[in-house]
């Protein structure tokens, strides 16, 4: 997105990876690290990051397995995130910043367009219409799906998609793997099985690479 008239054009970065990948922690730690060196950094999060996109986040992310079908939520993340972009991500990027995101559409492509036949052709077609937009750069945290799981449950809070258990873990590393291979412009897969300070360390690098 182009930025206004005197202002440098914002970058759009998105975290991706399983559950208990550690994305999230390494969205934080560079938002603090971009603060750090002068710049002022906006960090959210999907589904959520603004108010109508957040109460959306809480009908998905709790409630049964069966709560909603793939395509219901399909249609819920997606009006969570046209809203989300509305309200805080275009307007952060016309303004100049850095606008770092956990999790973005490559999260929908594999969540809901993994769990049936022709629901990646559904999230694809819905993306094209509603939504328009990807991010700049993608940083995939990518580790082992049993490890990753086992974070995940340990950690516990919303755990709606963590119960439906260890084979969509594994189809979801798989499948973004396969999402990096399908735009290697602008993802890069970073080895989240290491200590915390390490994988920021190459966070950082890679982000400064592209700054540059």
């Amino acid at each position: 997105m182009s930025a206004g008239p005197g202002k440098k054009p914002g970058l759009f970065i998105s975290f991706e990876g399983i559950d208990g990948s550690g994305k999230s922690t390494q969205a934080r730690l560079l938002q603090e690290h971009l603060q750090k060196a002068g710049h002022e950094p906006v960090l959210t999060r999907e589904p959520g990051g603004s108010p109508g996109a957040e109460e959306i986040r809480a009908l998905v992310l709790n409630g049964a397995v069966d709560r909603w079908s793939p395509e219901t939520e399909l249609l819920l993340f997606t009006a969570a995130r046209r809203d989300h972009l509305e309200r805080t991500i275009r307007p952060a990027l016309a303004a100049g910043r850095i606008v770092i995101c956990d999790r973005f559409a490559d999260s929908t492509r594999m969540y809901q367009g993994l769990r049936g036949d022709g629901l990646r052709a559904q999230v694809d077609a819905l993306h094209d219409l509603m939504i328009r937009q990807e991010p700049d750069l993608t940083l995939l945290i990518d580790m082992e799906a049993g490890a990753g799981l086992a974070r995940a449950v340990q950690r516990g809070g919303e755990g709606r998609f963590e119960a439906f258990g260890a084979d969509l873990q594994v189809a979801m590393r798989q499948g973004f793997l396969a999402l990096a291979d399908e735009f290697p412009s602008r993802f890069r897969v970073i080895d989240g099985a290491r200590d915390i300070a390490d994988v920021a360390v190459d966070v950082r690098a890679i982000v400064a690479e592209r700054l540059a």
